[in-house]
């Protein structure tokens, strides 16, 4: 019963903080700016949030994280927008997005698959708070408790779950995965120095930018591919109607498995600083390629490949809050600008902040219920609006998007390298999609390449050079264990797809 009554005060000095006029206008502006943003290409929330910190700085801790906030999960919706719509992620959580929601608006049902994005994204967003609420002190713990031997483990089961999203080839999974960690470590070497296939270019020195990245290998092959194609694809106009929103209940019944599990996928890895909203939506596609009743249909456009990312890159950035506030551990870039936010105001993150800042805290969780509530009050009636963006004549469109892909690989370290980077990547991801390459794990890869490296050399420190350590950890062993089990088992099913075809050759002889 104490409990009881002290989660209720908590909720009321949320609902009081969060209900005010002020709290509840930057909410609004918030999540208006992070749609409009997550549209724009290449720019992403990290770019908006950090162009708008010396207006967070002017306001309260309260309002200033607030605002920062409506812009972070807005930009994650609205990023879906081009995905689904334009086959280019908004931004990099969005990517695994454009599989199966390109495919669907391609096949005339983009209303659809943008309504279920916003429905997935609320239901996602919602469980991704409850937990919060609920479970922000254990879960944290239990986040705290990963050393590097289990996060090594843990970003090998990623890698190669990725792999296992290619409904082909195994290998051409593996391969765009290795390459996207190659193209993470390029760079300087935190431990000696050394620049790495920096080819003595001074800009490589600090690495390419994931926006460089994201852009080039899907926006510009996408423009590229959409160039090429022009002349003979083609969009169901009937796809764009409020009546071609509606899904019939075979429809609505499908999506309710991917964004549960969705939900608790994202949800989990947005607890783990490091992971987030990205590496979420991968795995929970992955995990609907195993468990789905549909999954001989995703990548083809199953409306379970827009539940189930969805609900999870939003329940991620609702759980990344939990080890940014509770331990002051930010997971990502833009976890670390809300740190910012938090301590110029001279608030300190960690273990005493709900205790210390209660108003903050419960006025921040209440206003994530509203901004999601606002995300989808705002979203539906411009659903029409979005999907017609497909009736925008090629010859406007695609140089258009060129414009903001380059203005967003530009803005973000001003470099001329960056552009020119978004191009050869570009170039090279449309010749791997056109040899069946898929392009998703890339992402994947560079972003946890870096990571897999730092926390192998620190397990290897630490024991001292004995490989054992990851043996002997009961967590670290469970993993690998799975990660095992999940490439012979992905072996297998290609072996056995394989086997009818050279039979079928055989008897022809």
């Amino acid at each position: 019963m104490d409990f009881l009554a002290q989660f209720g005060a908590n909720l009321s000095i949320g609902f009081e903080t969060a209900f005010s006029l002020v709290s509840l206008g930057y909410v609004t502006l918030g999540v208006l700016v992070g749609i409009f943003i997550g549209v724009l290409p290449g720019i992403g929330a990290v770019t908006a949030i950090a162009l708008l910190m010396p207006l967070a700085f002017q306001l309260d801790a309260t309002s200033g994280l607030i605002l920062l906030a409506g812009i972070w999960y807005g930009s994650t919706f609205g990023g879906s927008i081009t995905a689904i719509l334009l086959n280019i992620p908004g931004t990099t959580s969005n990517a695994v997005t454009c599989i199966d929601g390109n495919a669907m608006t391609r096949q005339g049902r983009a209303s659809l698959a943008l309504l279920t994005a916003v429905a997935a994204s609320f239901i996602g967003g919602s469980i991704g708070i409850l937990i919060i609420m609920l479970f922000t002190a254990p879960i944290a713990h239990y986040a705290a408790e990963f050393s590097s031997v289990e996060y090594f483990s843990l970003i090998v089961f990623g890698l190669v779950a990725a792999s296992s999203i290619n409904a082909g080839s195994v290998a051409k999974g593996l391969a765009t995965v290795v390459f996207g960690i190659m193209v993470g470590v390029v760079g300087t070497d935190l431990y000696t120095g050394q620049g790495r296939m920096t080819f003595g270019n001074l800009d490589l020195m600090d690495g390419i930018t994931l926006v460089s990245v994201s852009m080039g290998v899907f926006g510009v092959s996408e423009v590229i591919a959409t160039i090429k194609e022009a002349r003979t694809r083609a969009f169901d106009r009937k796809g764009i109607t409020f009546r071609a929103m509606i899904p019939t209940r075979a429809e609505a019944r499908a999506t309710f498995g991917p964004i549960l599990r969705g939900s608790g996928v994202g949800a989990f890895f947005g607890t783990l600083p490091g992971t987030g909203p990205a590496i979420a939506a991968f795995m929970a596609y992955a995990v609907e390629g195993r468990v789905s009743k549909n999954r001989a249909n995703l990548g083809k456009g199953a409306i379970e490949g827009v539940a189930a990312p969805e609900a999870a890159n939003n329940a991620a950035d609702m759980t990344a809050f939990i080890p940014t506030l509770a331990l002051g551990i930010p997971g990502s870039a833009t976890m670390a600008l809300m740190l910012g936010a938090l301590i110029v105001n001279g608030i300190s993150p960690g273990p005493q902040l709900m205790a210390n800042e209660p108003a903050l805290f419960w006025g921040l969780i209440v206003s994530f219920w509203i901004g999601n509530l606002m995300l989808l009050v705002l979203s539906i009636p411009l659903i029409g609006v979005w999907a017609r963006l497909l009736l925008v004549p090629f010859n406007i469109l695609m140089p258009a998007i060129l414009v903001f892909i380059c203005l967003g690989a530009y803005s973000v370290s001003h470099s001329a390298t960056d552009v020119w980077l978004v191009a050869l990547l570009g170039l090279l991801g449309y010749f791997a999609r056109s040899y069946g390459f898929p392009l998703a794990p890339v992402i994947l890869g560079f972003v946890l390449g870096p990571m897999l490296e730092e926390h192998f050399r620190r397990a290897m420190l630490i024991s001292r050079g004995n490989f054992d350590v990851f043996l002997t950890s009961p967590a670290s062993a469970v993993l690998l264990g799975l990660t095992a089990m999940i490439l012979v088992s992905s072996v297998w099913s290609s072996v056995r797809r394989s086997r009818p075809q050279v039979e079928v050759e055989v008897d022809a002889k």
